[in-house]
C-alpha cells in the first residue's frame, strides 16, 4: 500500500528546496571569488537533495514492514515493532533491543493553510496506516 499525496502537494513539498536552489544559483552567478561559488555549489546540491525528498515523501507499507520517506533520511520498521501511530502523525515503535523511538510522517502532517481536501487526504491516509499496523 503506498500513501502518498497528490502530484500538487508533492510540487509543493519539493518546492522547500528548489527556492533556496534558485537562490544559491544566482549567488553563485554573481560570486567573484572560488570559495563563495564552492558554497554556492554547496548549497544548490543540498537543495536539490531536499527538493527531490521532499517530492517523494510518503509511506510504504508492505506485508511485514513500513518504508517512510522523509526529507532527509528514509526509515524502513518492521510491522510487528509498530506500537501506536500518534495524531502528529508518527510511528512510535521499539528496536530488537526493546527501545522506544517516535518517527514522524511528514508526508501527513497537517497545517493550517491546507486546503480541506489535502486534509481530508491526509486523514484518510493517516487512517489507513493505522488500520495496517493494526492488522
Amino acid at each position: 500500500m503506498e500513501l502518498s499525496l497528490s502530484r500538487l502537494n508533492r510540487l509543493a513539498n519539493g518546492s522547500l528546496g528548489a527556492i533556496p536552489a534558485v537562490g544559491a544559483v544566482a549567488y553563485a552567478v554573481q560570486a567573484s571569488d572560488d570559495l563563495p561559488r564552492f558554497a554556492a555549489c554547496l548549497a544548490l546540491i543540498g537543495s536539490a537533495v531536499i527538493s527531490v525528498r521532499g517530492y517523494r515523501l510518503g509511506v510504504t507499507c508492505q506485508h511485514t514492514t513500513m518504508v517512510i520517506r522523509g526529507y532527509l533520511r528514509t526509515r524502513v520498521i518492521a510491522r510487528e515493532h509498530v506500537t501506536q501511530i500518534t495524531s502528529f502523525p508518527a510511528v512510535r515503535w521499539t528496536t530488537r533491543k526493546g527501545r522506544t523511538r517516535w518517527t514522524p510522517i511528514m508526508a501527513l502532517v497537517m497545517t493550517a493553510r491546507e486546503s480541506p481536501a489535502t486534509r481530508l487526504q491526509k486523514d484518510h491516509a493517516t487512517r489507513k496506516l493505522r488500520r495496517w499496523a493494526a492488522q
